[in-house]
């Protein structure tokens, strides 16, 4: 548990024995022949035997209620990877990342991979969430902040308020020639943050997205 309603679950692989996949990519979990629910992985394809899950059970749906019942030595069977959302390291310009609570997964797993490859990273995280308890990982980017002088961490909580965090996103892109943004949430706090980035000069192509709801 890494909050009352944010729940992290690791699965060993078994056939095949390792998955392939890129950071940021997600599985999709079958309940049924046309209901499935797509979880993110939050670890970094390093850990090709063992993947780590996270997920957001508040909604308290069929999902929700399957997630939070995972016991160890149970069998969970899914398709992966999906998903294009992930970081392009042959891509020059400066790597702008905006969170909103758990859509930080993808992100995430993204941030590990990089800081585990040792690659030159030169970036800035936003992160927006009600409260302390929606921003899993957050001592995790203190810490990668402190160990890399080219990365800049920006919580911002509490706050109720898409313009608290449109200000920020705002001020941090003080230039947008050289800027590529990775934005990952709802609906509407993507829609915002895009049309404030584009407001500014950055191309629409420019803004990747990955919608959580």
């Amino acid at each position: 548990m890494l909050s009352r309603d944010v729940l992290e679950a690791e699965l060993d692989l078994l056939q095949p024995a390792e998955l392939s996949f890129d950071a940021g990519q997600w599985v999709s979990v079958p309940f049924g022949p046309k209901n499935v629910r797509a979880y993110s992985i939050a670890s970094t394809p390093r850990s090709s035997r063992r993947i780590t899950l996270c997920a957001d059970v508040a909604p308290g749906g069929i999902g929700s209620a399957w997630f939070r019942g995972l016991g160890v030595g149970q069998t969970v069977e899914f398709k992966a990877p999906f998903g294009g959302f992930v970081f392009r390291r042959d891509d020059p310009r400066r790597p702008l990342f905006v969170a909103e609570e758990i859509g930080i997964v993808p992100i995430r797993a993204m941030l590990t991979d990089l800081d585990e490859a040792g690659f030159d990273l030169h970036g800035t995280l936003v992160y927006w969430g009600r409260d302390p308890s929606w921003l899993p990982y957050h001592e995790e980017f203190l810490a990668l902040a402190q160990r890399r002088a080219g990365f800049a961490y920006h919580p911002i909580v509490p706050s109720a308020s898409i313009a608290d965090l449109t200000a920020a996103v705002t001020a941090l892109a003080w230039d947008t020639r050289d800027l590529v943004a990775y934005v990952s949430g709802g609906g509407a706090m993507i829609d915002a943050v895009r049309e404030v980035l584009m407001a500014k000069g950055l191309d629409r192509k420019s803004v990747r997205w990955e919608k959580f709801w």
